[in-house]
């Protein structure tokens, strides 16, 4: 290797584009302070608005990239390399990572659409697509869950832009339902004023709007009240496990019960036959040939006590007809042998 005609082509080509190597540099130094202001005076521009901090550090994000982007292709064309074969490559580079990365391009428009719209913040307990937790971090790719019990789900944003998000935490305020379900010989005033109180005195429930308590269901086994008072989001259920624990202490001091559910029961007094299978066929049959055999043996018992009682009908009927006729007889020879006497009678 010629060192000597090596470093003679550097001298030559750094002579003859003096010029485009000062430019090249200048432009060097200049894009990176460039970039960097630019960057500077567009995070106080968002600093300023009401904008999410992580769709803040997106858009940041994106100026950036563009701006390396242009930078670097003035670079090359600085050098002499054409630009546009780099743009064509680029392109294909761009739409081939484009397609394989498809779901992740999803959800990072779905990122977008959840932090530009607010749907949920940082810290909000919401609930969707059957998992419910406190908000610990939203990305552009991934939104993170912390679930009541510790668990972290992480959630991709299409799923959560295509489902429905229950957030309980975007108000200040929330409501705590109750439904306390008593016996029918309770009194009505007596548990609307329990559950009342029991509300009130928790300091954390609001006055304004009141607690409320009616009687809304009657039931078939008992009749249910509706109950519900106002808290902070954050102090829901602490509320709501207070409540629930001192209403039944009150009522088990008030002698209120709470019954169970009273059912109807009947008790089957046929014979149940039970489904057959291939196995069981054979003595099936033969049951039911034994049940023809026994009902064709009493057809026959009732058929001969039939014509038995036939002929005995018949022959009571003869008997009366025999007995009618004698009956009759003996009437005609009264008849006559008075009437004979009575003749005698005369002639005399």
């Amino acid at each position: 290797m010629d060192w000597s005609k090596i470093w003679a082509n550097i001298v030559n080509f750094f002579t003859n584009n003096i010029w485009n190597v000062v430019l090249f540099v200048a432009v060097l130094v200049l894009g990176i302070i460039l970039v960097k202001i630019v960057i500077n005076i567009m995070r106080r521009i968002l600093n300023k608005t009401k904008m999410e901090k992580i769709a803040q550090n997106f858009l940041l994000a994106i100026i950036k990239f563009c701006l390396y982007l242009v930078w670097i292709l003035v670079l090359l064309s600085i050098i002499g390399i054409q630009v546009s074969g780099i743009l064509t490559a680029l392109s294909a580079v761009v739409l081939a990572i484009g397609m394989a990365l498809e779901s992740n391009i999803a959800n990072l428009a779905n990122g977008i659409i959840i932090v530009s719209t607010h749907m949920f913040k940082k810290g909000d307990y919401i609930s969707v697509d059957g998992v419910e937790g406190s908000i610990t971090q939203i990305n552009f790719l991934f939104t993170t869950l912390t679930t009541p019990d510790n668990k972290k789900v992480t959630l991709p944003n299409s799923t959560i832009v295509n489902s429905s998000v229950t957030n309980a935490g975007a108000n200040p305020k929330r409501r705590v339902d109750f439904t306390f379900s008593v016996a029918y010989e309770s009194d009505v005033e007596v548990v609307k004023k329990i559950v009342t109180d029991v509300m009130t005195s928790n300091g954390k429930v609001y006055l304004d709007p009141a607690p409320f308590c009616r009687l809304k269901v009657l039931g078939a086994s008992s009749i249910d009240f509706f109950a519900n008072c106002w808290v902070d989001s954050e102090d829901y259920w602490d509320v709501y496990y207070y409540i629930i624990e001192n209403v039944y202490n009150e009522f088990k001091r008030n002698n209120i019960s709470i019954p169970y559910n009273q059912l109807e029961v009947r008790s089957r007094v046929d014979e149940v036959t039970m489904p057959y299978c291939k196995q069981t066929l054979p003595a099936r049959e033969e049951k039911v040939r034994a049940e023809k055999h026994t009902l064709d043996l009493e057809n026959a018992d009732l058929t001969a006590i039939f014509k038995k009682r036939k002929r005995t009908n018949e022959n009571n009927k003869n008997n009366k007809q025999t007995k009618q006729k004698t009956a009759k007889t003996q009437s005609k020879a009264e008849k006559s042998s008075q009437k004979s006497a009575k003749n005698a009678e005369d002639k005399k």
